[in-house]
């Protein structure tokens, strides 16, 4: 966007939250520069008048830093002992400085518009400066395989196995929070193509078993292709973005001259896949596979030296810019957004759930078999719809099947196991509370979603949770499908005063957390709570909660995007997250396919080096037994490695919440100047000591690592045998574990 040079400006010093406020006049709006601490500046860009929506993200009070202010040369800078913000009156743009004087991030443009008369608010975008040979993470958990996410095109909204947060980390040592609640754009693409459907060739079909906001179902899909061409104008990388057109996708393939370059299939995906891929100069035939009722777009853009930040439903212009290395950066952010609470010892230990235990018989009879064998679990965890006859959610357990809910927790204690249940933010209408809510209001729109954004709802959910179900002893709650489902914010009307879900269409699953971590905190005070979320926010954080990556599949490619998502949410700022180990969607014949269990155990076996060891399985009994010996033996070795690594893991995660560390690391946080380790998508270090490698393929007999520049070289804990940092090796593998190597010193 052009810009007018010279343009008179005034500028204001204030008082913020934090400490002073440089107030500038700019072409587009009034600026505002806040050090929200010393390596933290909060940059705001609103129309005249305009102060912002509320605050829910930077919630805690801090010493406001020391700061100095000059005006220049045509320029304005902000600036602490760490970073400075220098605004350039000529070019109407921002740069970012160490404390050394070094540029780290600069805006290459930025905007503000009105859209169109029905926009529900304005766009904001922010495009900066990405040289060649820098690296980004972050942005949350996304199912397409990226670490790295330099040029790539990503839609930031929250679905079913996407969680999204918009953050990211730079080699270049800085981070970016992207202040928004809606709906984000990270690079949007600025081609698009509709894709026709070809004729429909009939077929049968096929059944598919699924779960869903009712529970259990099956599915009829039939598939359809669409088609297209779009023409580049030169060779070069480019950034695709295939949108399916609904709220969840069931294909995701995407081929180019006939040539695949997404291919991923699971019964439940997020509506859009991204990639990058080299393409020459012409004309490219696009097909893409799909189900009927499907209505798929291409978006594609050249990758180029920027990163950029759009918001299609926004205020203003709102980001925060963060100084330093990886672990930096995590302090500062969680200073001003709240640190991470303690969490009880037992949870660290093996997490067994299944879907589902259908009576506490059932549950009890698998608990005691665990205990009787020795086999050390910390939790078993009872999955949905033990509210049987009472409707969805209805917070009271069917006595038919579970008849003393609190004799199964209290056997469960003698067990030294707890319980973990799945309670939703989903009340069934039909239900006593559904009811009651409805004649309330608190609802959103025509869904079963309580409106936590009326704060009345998120007492009324509040008070039913804590008087039906506290008293019964239960340990751990599974907060299940807090995105909202489907993405149901979208089109609706939410809060007391009914304003658009499109305003806070990404921030439904803080509300929720919040709401049950405060409400713990306050009737049961004596607990440290422990909260599953499959959705998350920047934030979310200071209420302990975790996630893990939702209803997946379970082949190989499966599990090698579950590494790369985690570790982006990691690189987002929030530290704790697990996977379904094995897959949540498993094969029917599981029991009996050795292909499949050998997946599984290298499913699990990596899954002994997440912050939280789970296993789950849909429609599954994934008790050890349950499988072959030979697999059984590898499963409860896994259990047994976990259990052993006790002390270790304990020490590290007393570390999350006292010194805001992060147990799984990306590489970049201990190698930053390292290439090759920055380069590497799968692998990643558990605490100071462990770099794990996992294995993403089957029948295999060596496995290719990378192991880091380190002076004291490594040591693969299998067999004690040593090797040099920086360098690539092929490795021996069986069975029995996946390589792991202690740093030596």
């Amino acid at each position: 966007m052009k810009r007018l040079l010279l343009l008179p400006l005034w500028l204001l010093l204030t008082s913020g939250q934090s400490g002073p406020v440089v107030t500038i006049d700019t072409p587009q709006g009034t600026l505002r520069l806040e050090a929200l601490a010393e390596d933290a500046i909060r940059v705001r860009m609103f129309p005249s008048g305009y102060d912002g929506q509320e605050e829910l993200i930077f919630t805690e009070k801090v010493q406001p830093p020391k700061v100095s202010v000059r005006r220049r040369k045509g320029t304005v800078s902000l600036r602490t002992r760490r970073l400075s913000a220098v605004y350039d009156v000529r070019t109407d743009l921002l740069r970012f400085l160490d404390a050394k004087g070094k540029v780290i991030l600069q805006e290459k443009a930025h905007y503000l518009v009105q859209e169109g008369p029905d926009a529900l608010g304005l766009t904001a975008c922010v495009s900066f400066d990405s040289p060649e040979g820098e690296h980004l993470y972050g942005t949350g958990q996304f199912q397409d395989g990226y670490l790295d996410i330099r040029g790539l095109t990503r839609r930031l909204t929250q679905v079913n196995t996407q969680i999204s947060l918009p953050m990211i980390l730079s080699s270049r040592g800085w981070g970016l929070l992207w202040h928004n609640y809606g709906l984000t754009d990270f690079n949007p693409a600025g081609e698009s193509l509709l894709l026709a459907p070809n004729d429909y060739a009939g077929g049968e079909g096929v059944t598919v078993d699924a779960t869903g906001t009712a529970g259990n179902r099956r599915e009829r899909r039939f598939f359809q292709t669409f088609a297209g061409a779009i023409d580049i104008p030169a060779d070069g990388e480019y950034a695709l973005l295939l949108d399916v057109g609904r709220d969840m996708a069931r294909k995701q393939y995407l081929s180019i001259d006939r040539k695949p370059v997404i291919d991923i299939t699971n019964t439940w995906l997020p509506p859009t896949a991204a990639v990058r891929t080299h393409l020459t100069e012409g004309r490219h035939e696009i097909e893409v596979e799909g189900v009927l009722g499907d209505t798929p777009s291409l978006f594609w853009r050249a990758v180029d030296e920027r990163t950029t930040f759009s918001s299609p439903v926004a205020e203003g212009i709102d980001y925060v810019v963060f100084a330093g290395g990886a672990d930096e950066v995590m302090h500062s952010f969680r200073t001003l957004s709240g640190h991470v609470p303690p969490l009880p010892d037992w949870i660290f230990r093996y997490i067994h759930c299944r879907e589902r235990y259908d009576t506490q018989e059932e549950l009890l009879a698998a608990a005691r078999r665990f205990h009787e064998t020795g086999t050390p679990v910390g939790t078993i965890v009872q999955d949905w719809q033990w509210w049987g006859k009472y409707g969805w959610n209805a917070m009271r357990f069917d006595e038919d099947k579970y008849p003393d809910p609190k004799a199964m927790t209290d056997e469960l204690h003698a067990m030294d196991q707890h319980l973990m249940l799945s309670v939703w933010s989903r009340i069934g209408r039909d239900s006593e509370l559904g009811k009651e809510a409805a004649d309330k209001g608190y609802y959103i729109g025509d869904t079963e979603w309580i409106d936590f954004f009326q704060p009345e709802a998120a007492g009324f959910y509040w008070k039913n949770f804590s008087a039906r179900l506290l008293p019964l002893g239960i340990d751990a709650w599974w907060q299940d499908a807090t995105e909202p489902e489907n993405d149901d914010l979208k089109g609706r009307r939410i809060g007391p005063d009914k304003i658009p879900g499109e305003w806070y269409r990404n921030v439904y699953p803080l509300l929720v957390i919040r709401t049950v971590y405060e409400g713990l905190r306050r009737d049961q005070p004596d607990r440290l709570p422990v909260i599953l979320t499959r959705s998350a926010y920047p934030g979310i954080q200071r209420y302990g909660a975790v996630t893990w990556s939702g209803d997946v599949g379970n082949d190989w490619a499966t599990l090698r995007r579950q590494i790369a998502g985690g570790l982006s949410q990691m690189a987002a700022g929030l530290p704790w997250w697990t996977y379904d180990a094995g897959g949540f969607f498993r094969p029917r014949d599981q029991y009996a396919d050795a292909d499949y269990q050998e997946r599984m155990i290298r499913w699990i076996q990596a899954s002994v080096w997440l912050p939280f060891m789970r296993v789950h399985g849909y429609q599954s009994r994934t008790e050890p037994w349950e499988y072959s010996p030979g697999t059984q033996r590898l499963f409860e070795a896994a259990i047994a490695q976990r259990e052993a690594l006790q002390p270790y893991i304990l020490k590290q995660a007393r570390r999350v919440w006292e010194e805001d560390y992060t147990l799984m690391r990306p590489l970049l946080f201990d190698f930053p100047g390292d290439e090759q380790a920055l380069r590497q998508d799968c692998e990643w270090m558990f605490g100071p000591d462990y770099l794990v490698c996992p294995v993403t393929e089957g029948g295999v007999s060596s496995w290719r690592v990378y192991l880091p520049v380190n002076q004291g070289g490594w040591e693969d804990i299998r067999n004690g045998s040593r090797y040099g940092g920086g360098a690539y090796y092929d490795v021996p593998v069986d069975l029995e574990a996946i390589p792991v190597f202690k740093r030596l010193n």
